[in-house]
């Protein structure tokens, strides 16, 4: 029967199960067969408290429930509501207001905006240039599209920046497609945690302003999904006034997700918001991205956009969200410090973290050791290099065990 399998047929390579929610599939079977006090699931990024009930913003509730039909059963615009856009601009920028021309579409989540960069500021054939630790969709997307994903060391052996790798490979790339595509993923990487420090933006600016003055177009992403949890808002966005710097044939996207930064996971809402000296790029941005969505996913959620606008017309709403924030990104912190305790305690080796939802774990063996892990009932995601644990999702006294519980899988593989 395999010659009639249609979509193999047309050289489609049939994928495995989804590596994170296929490993949480797993972890919620063993916790229906066993108890969940059997079951340590540091798989998914979402907020968890330290009872494993999922934490909303509760101003999110409150306005989700007070929309009437018409305000969530409509159709959005294409590219969004237009309040929307203008509220989608000050949640990433906050007090700043860029020097550059800005212009903003809806996406679905973050993850639209990833697609819709590729898609349309990079041909089929080429390579996007990502850190050797990274979201695995990112592969998953670029593949969907003809391309593919290349990568440069993102520490060092002192843990930071690693820009000497980074200069390495986007001018290897710049010089054997003539532009290229970079999604640098700050603050709160996922999957470590770590972020970009303003120096090091100083150094990154530097190397696309260099390739660009030797004639390259360079689309910067900046994948900002995280901003909302990666610790003081401000500080976490200075490095914003720093774009300021780039040269006219630079663009920057930066990809939002409401999503992640109102808690509304299931609720696929964000953003892609540009950022050029050059106001006919901008203008270009706007129409094609527009094209893109209509051919794809064609209008956004409306009740999101609504919800947003709404928040941002009322302010002792929008004070609401920002001391709830506050008190999750504390809670965020807590573990993930905690975590980096515990590991140093034992001796487990990890990545720097600065905050968010997850942290990880280098080794060379990584499916072996999330196989080692899951004997045992604990389930964790494996990466190119290394384990990644979402602290988001777990309790304080289990995250300080999971170091010891590692390292001595480490040592049985």
């Amino acid at each position: 029967m395999s010659e009639f399998i249609m979509a193999e047929a047309n050289e489609r390579v049939l994928p495995k199960r989804d590596v994170i929610f296929g490993i949480s599939a797993l972890a919620n079977e063993m916790a229906a067969r066993e108890g969940k006090d059997k079951v340590i699931d540091g798989t998914i990024g979402s907020l968890l408290d330290d009872e494993g009930k999922m934490m909303i913003l509760s101003s999110v509730v409150e306005v989700l429930r007070s929309l009437s039909p018409e305000e969530f059963a409509e159709y959005a615009p294409i590219g969004g509501l237009p309040a929307y856009l203008d509220a989608v601009v000050k949640e990433v920028f906050g007090d700043y207001h860029p020097k550059g021309f800005t212009r903003a579409v809806a996406t679905p989540g973050g993850t639209g905006s990833i697609r819709n960069t590729i898609v349309n500021y990079s041909k089929p054939g080429n390579k996007i240039l990502t850190s050797d630790w990274f979201w695995g969709p990112y592969n998953t997307i670029a593949q969907e599209h003809g391309r593919s994903i290349a990568t440069y060391t993102l520490f060092d052996e002192d843990g930071r920046f690693n820009i000497a790798s980074f200069e390495d490979k986007v001018m290897e790339l710049c010089v054997a497609q003539d532009k290229i595509v970079v999604i640098i993923n700050t603050p709160a990487h996922n999957p470590t945690g770590y972020s970009i420090s303003d120096a090091d933006w100083d150094q990154i600016i530097g190397v696309f302003n260099k390739a660009t003055s030797q004639g390259y177009k360079v689309t910067a992403f900046i994948d900002a999904a995280y901003i909302d949890y990666a610790g003081d808002p401000k500080e976490v966005r200075s490095f914003l006034e720093k774009l300021d710097c780039l040269n006219d044939h630079i663009l920057v996207i930066i990809g939002y997700s409401m999503s992640k930064g109102y808690t509304l996971y299931g609720m696929r809402s964000g953003a892609m918001i540009c950022l050029t000296q050059n106001e006919e790029i901008a203008d270009e941005f706007k129409k094609i991205c527009e094209q893109s969505c209509r051919g794809t996913w064609s209008n956004c959620t409306r009740a999101a956009q609504e919800l947003l606008i709404k928040v941002h017309n009322d302010p002792a709403l929008m004070k609401k969200v920002q001391d709830e924030r506050a008190t999750f990104r504390d809670m965020l912190l807590e573990r993930g410090r905690a975590f980096e305790q515990a590991a140093k305690e034992c001796g487990l080796p990890m990545v720097p973290f600065d905050g968010g939802f997850f942290t990880s774990v280098p080794t060379s063996k990584p499916e072996a050791l999330v196989d080692e892990l899951m004997k045992e009932g604990l389930f964790l995601v494996p990466l190119v290099k290394g384990v990644r644990i979402a602290v988001s999702a777990l309790p304080l006294e289990k995250v300080k065990i999971i170091p010891a519980k590692i390292k001595a899988a480490m040592e049985r593989i």
